[in-house]
């Protein structure tokens, strides 16, 4: 970016989490080129509070009511920043006008209203909510299209692939691209004994080897579920059928897309695991910034290993795609199922083999296709949630 251009104002939904962390330190790099206008948290006060005071910020808002009164006195102190609540004020984070750019990175299906809400203000969008294309895909994707939204993945796999497409092209087969490959760590179990994983402790589910995430986003790695999620994503924001996305297991984390033409090229996006580069490149784009990331060492890295997913260990990778060949309704119950169980692993309330089996049954209860409305999607994801609570008591035995 050249030093003449004026700053970008960019509001950052999710901002205490690891996505808004790792988007600070890029912007806090480049203070001449971006400004945070906008924050967004769920409950947690204290984060916020020293967010606003060391960014001053437009506008700040709490999904919690509660939280939102607890910030709002808080920052009695401080001028200029509006603290707003619950739904509303999350929408109004993400189109107000004093951001073009729109960081969705509110993790499940919270972050939905919200990541509608700036595509179809004509927002530059930087996608981490996974669940936004997985339960609303093709409405999101045809909001951008009315709206001319500029939509840019920032996971990590999703951005690799994006920048190893031609920038020029509508399409995967205007692009002469047969295949798409995503690749997995594997998690902390990938060499485990699956005759072991009924005694898995929440602290050993989040113990990624190679990435700092939440405790959400750890869990769906440890099960492959995150896989499977992106999985759909990709098929949904490039517009790939199934068969044309393939998982690789990498546990080094250093190729983290591949991209293969009909050619017989393949291209690679490769890099250390760090967020702050696929969030960087998005913030940028078509234009690169440093993001603080050290550069590849392929000579300390040594070796690259790729191997095929253990379906028994993994069983969740294979119940994603099976919901994405069911439609969009299939995936809105497999993205509500999956938060349930997660959080019932979480909380002690399930043990970590049995997450799969929850959501499995759940799927099977579910019944109909929901209309493309995001109330109907929501709804549907409602109805599998309580699907999934009953399913807990008999599986919690």
């Amino acid at each position: 970016m050249t030093d003449s251009a004026a700053a970008r104002g960019v509001a950052i939904l999710g901002a205490t989490g690891s996505i808004g962390t790792s988007t600070l330190d890029v912007i806090a790099r480049h203070p001449s080129h971006y400004r945070a206008t906008a924050f967004s948290a769920c409950r947690d006060v204290d984060g916020m509070e020293a967010l606003c005071r060391r960014f001053q910020p437009d506008l700040a808002a709490m999904a919690d009511a509660g939280a939102a009164a607890a910030l709002h006195a808080r920052l009695a102190d401080l001028d200029g920043v509006d603290v707003l609540s619950g739904e509303a004020g999350l929408v109004a984070a993400a189109s107000m006008s004093g951001a073009d750019t729109v960081v969705a990175g509110i993790v499940g299906a919270a972050g939905l209203a919200p990541c509608l809400a700036a595509v179809e203000a004509g927002k530059r969008v930087l996608v981490a909510n996974k669940e936004a294309l997985v339960v609303a895909g093709d409405l999101i994707m045809s909001a951008a299209r009315r709206s001319g939204a500029l939509l840019l993945p920032i996971d990590s796999e999703h951005n690799a692939i994006f920048q190893c497409l031609p920038p020029q092209a509508a399409t995967l087969d205007d692009a002469g691209v047969e295949r798409l490959v995503l690749t997995a760590s594997g998690g902390p179990f990938r060499d485990r004994d699956p005759a072991t994983l009924a005694s898995v402790t929440v602290k050993e589910a989040c113990a990624h080897p190679n990435w700092s995430m939440g405790r959400k986003i750890s869990v769906d790695s440890a099960t492959m579920m995150n896989k499977g999620l992106e999985l759909i994503e990709a098929c949904r924001f490039f517009g790939a059928s199934a068969g044309q996305v393939d998982v690789l297991v990498h546990p080094q984390s250093l190729v983290h897309a591949l991209v293969q033409y009909r050619d017989g090229s393949t291209l690679a996006q490769m890099g250390n695991p760090d967020m702050r580069t696929p969030i960087a490149n998005a913030l940028a784009w078509p234009e690169r910034i440093a993001a603080g990331v050290k550069p590849l060492d392929l000579l300390a890295a040594g070796r690259l290993d790729f191997s095929a997913p253990d379906g028994g260990r993994f069983p969740c990778l294979a119940l994603a795609r099976a919901a994405l060949d069911a439609g969009h309704g299939a995936t809105a119950a497999l993205n509500g199922a999956n938060e349930v169980a997660v959080g019932a692993f979480l909380n002690g309330e399930l043990r970590f083999d049995r997450i799969a089996g929850v959501i499995e049954e759940t799927l099977s209860a579910m019944d109909g296709e929901p209309e493309n409305r995001l109330e109907a999607l929501i709804d549907h994801e409602q109805l599998a949630r309580r699907e999934a609570t009953a399913s807990l008591k008999r599986w919690s035995h």
